[in-house]
């Protein structure tokens, strides 16, 4: 009996030990900030918002978003360097829907809307703006679903 309670503890023993596995861990800055650069390079959708930073081989800024009862508004921010005209257009990925332009936020804190599925407007404040976009609340059946963002800087 001596000799099965020594070989029952000798096997929990051993069992028990957890054996150690080397890896070579990322630092998470380095992972985040590689993740980061990735999602501003494609103009991508995070939570409600997508930073415009970088334009196709048109010179156009393109990007695609969501809206859906999480996020029924997404707000595209880009830059202006200079003074100039932004043409804009929404094009959902079911050909037509409840979606427009709802406001546009200059730096200075002053809004215009809202506009229709394309947008033409004269930017003469220099900083960050915002395009809302939303559907229309004045119109039945709200649009849930993927759409594609094109915008283009044109410099005066």
């Amino acid at each position: 009996m001596k000799n099965f309670c020594m070989l029952l503890l000798s096997i929990f023993f051993f069992s028990c030990q957890q054996k150690e596995i080397k890896k070579n861990p990322v630092p998470v800055s380095d992972s985040v900030s590689v993740i980061e650069k990735e999602n501003i390079e494609k103009n991508k959708q995070i939570g409600d918002t997508i930073v415009l930073n970088f334009k196709n081989e048109k010179g156009l800024y393109v990007a695609e978003g969501s809206l859906d009862s999480i996020h029924p508004r997404v707000y595209l921010k880009f830059k202006n360097e200079d003074s100039g005209e932004i043409n804009a257009k929404i094009l959902p990925s079911t050909g037509k829907g409840n979606i427009r332009f709802n406001q546009i936020i200059f730096p200075d804190q002053s809004s215009d809307g809202p506009f229709g599925m394309d947008l033409k407007i004269n930017l003469t404040q220099k900083g960050n703006h915002i395009l809302v976009i939303g559907h229309s609340q004045m119109a039945d059946n709200p649009f849930w679903g993927k759409f594609n963002v094109e915008l283009e800087q044109k410099k005066q």
